[in-house]
């Protein structure tokens, strides 16, 4: 017969268990920022106190750091995003599953020590823009188990670093993080392969914000007015009139790809497996999750092509076009006496063919082109040409 448990040592056991809990809780939301990102920051001129800022690509499944330094921020590590969820484009609304996009502000008491996530932090979805466009939600974080239903999730060491990295700034007095969330790298290539996706007015105002950044290395000053994000423009001149030579050579790259027949693209329904590192940590066992939809697993992320590209064609030398209009070719008007060309001679839709009957069809062209538009019959014609249907240069070719 087994002995009684008193219930005092019982009522031990649990305590003792919780303060376990706590205590194991406590340590890994107090863990230290790793020496070698220690490292980088110092050989770039940071250190761990100085403001930090986000940067996430769902595309590529990324999420970069970067602190502020004597010149602006600085980026020093980029970590792999293990999972997110949805297609790319903008979350909007509670329940679909869609990881956000934008411009998000994360303060101290969005920080989850206590998560049960291993630790986490909310990205603050949804932001004055969201709203403005009926968003619902809220709860959307970057967390670990590698688990995501909206979320940007990671595994337990990479948010451990990533969490440590975000308190020490909000400890060296940093009120709160910037946390940018894109679709992909705002590269002029990916905007022009995804041109005709419904979402491209969306991601032209994250990538105004985007190159801003990139220009100025100055964390972004965002508003939103009549519905559509903004920034405050720089207060370095000289950094402002970077970001507008970055624009301009921005928009004009853009332009200059959806011309040149860059194919038009868009990306198949994702819910993990984006980035190489997902192969690599499933195959030694990590832990994935729920997963919501696994048949996409196999072709998350893929490009479809929407719009298939093709090659522009070369400009013609302009000595080319010289020699085809020159005095020995073939195409040239014949030079007769009294010669005068016909942009000098007063209208006269009812003239006749003028010139002789060329020795060749090539000879013919502007004698075959003026028949047609004159709409009056060359040299023994035998039926009307009708100008504009094309009968014309049929009837003047017979005649050749």
């Amino acid at each position: 017969m087994p002995l009684p448990i008193p219930r005092s040592l019982t009522a031990g056991l649990v305590l003792l268990t919780v303060c376990g809990s706590s205590a194991a809780q406590a340590g890994k939301a107090d863990a230290p920022i790793p020496a070698a990102t220690l490292a980088l920051m110092a050989q770039k001129g940071t250190t761990a106190a100085a403001p930090v800022l986000f940067r996430a690509y769902k595309k590529e499944s990324e999420i970069e750091v970067w602190k502020k330094g004597p010149s602006g921020y600085v980026h020093i590590k980029t970590f792999p995003i293990c999972r997110w969820s949805g297609q790319l484009g903008p979350k909007r609304k509670s329940g679909d599953r869609q990881t956000p996009e934008g411009f998000y502000t994360v303060p101290r008491r969005q920080m989850n020590p206590n998560s049960h996530y291993y630790l986490s932090f909310d990205v603050g979805y949804p932001n004055a823009y969201d709203r403005a466009h009926g968003g619902t939600g809220s709860a959307v974080m970057v967390h670990g188990i590698c688990s995501s239903m909206g979320c940007f999730a990671m595994t337990d060491n990479t948010v451990g670093e990533i969490y440590a990295i975000a308190r020490e700034a909000l400890n060296g007095g940093q009120a709160a993080f910037q946390f940018q969330s894109y679709p992909f790298r705002m590269s002029a290539e990916n905007m022009a392969r995804h041109r005709t996706d419904p979402n491209i007015g969306f991601w032209r105002e994250l990538k105004a914000g985007s190159d801003r950044f990139e220009a100025s290395r100055e964390e972004l000053q965002v508003s939103v007015i009549a519905g559509r994000y903004a920034f405050a423009p720089s207060r370095d001149p000289a950094r402002e009139a970077a970001v507008a030579t970055y624009r301009a050579i921005e928009e004009a790259r853009m332009a200059a790809l959806a011309e040149s027949g860059e194919p038009a693209v868009r990306t198949t329904y994702s819910d993990g497996g984006q980035h190489a590192f997902w192969a690599a940590y499933t195959a030694r066992g990590g832990a994935v999750g729920d997963i919501s939809r696994p048949e996409a697993l196999a072709y998350a992320g893929q490009e479809v092509v929407v719009v298939p590209g093709h090659r522009a064609p070369r400009p013609v030398p302009e000595s080319v076009w010289a020699a085809w209009g020159g005095p020995d070719s073939g195409l040239a008007l014949r030079q007769m006496a009294g010669f005068v060309p016909i942009y000098e001679r007063a209208p006269d839709p009812f003239g006749v063919l003028a010139s002789r009957l060329p020795a060749r069809y090539g000879d013919g062209l502007p004698s075959l082109l003026a028949a047609t538009l004159s709409e009056s019959p060359g040299p023994g014609a035998g039926r009307p040409i009708l100008a504009g249907s094309g009968a014309g240069l049929i009837a003047s070719a017979e005649r050749l």
